[in-house]
């Protein structure tokens, strides 16, 4: 069984970084391409991040390239996105999410078969 935990959102202020962090299991790692969706109240769900763990290519939304970076411990089954220079309309709750395939389609979210419970990530002005 697919299982993904995500860790790390909370409140920061305008240009602060956050770290999330998730912790994959159920599924061999290095097989699936992993990234983070996001969901802000009132607006569509968003595709973030994805990351091919074994190739380690790794694509971006246009919005968040430049500051949003992901990485994966494939020794460690995790899976990390370093969010830097936050806006507040980055402002949602941020999911880690798997694809049944090894390679990444962009950053789009509906690629995604499965994610976890989400994290709240508030950013202020």
């Amino acid at each position: 069984e697919v299982r993904l935990v995500e860790s790390g959102g909370g409140l920061v202020q305008a240009g602060g970084s956050l770290r999330l962090s998730c912790a994959a299991s159920g599924f061999t790692f290095d097989d699936y391409a992993i990234g983070w969706i996001r969901q802000a109240p009132g607006k569509e769900r968003e595709g973030v991040s994805c990351i091919s763990t074994s190739e380690r290519n790794t694509y971006y939304t246009d919005s968040v390239k430049g500051r949003f970076t992901i990485s994966s411990d494939n020794a460690k089954k995790m899976v990390y996105l370093q969010m830097d220079s936050l806006k507040p309309e980055d402002t949602a709750v941020y999911y880690c999410a798997v694809r049944a395939y090894h390679y990444c389609l962009g950053a789009s979210h509906s690629q995604f078969g499965s994610w976890g419970q989400g994290t709240q990530v508030t950013v202020s002005s």
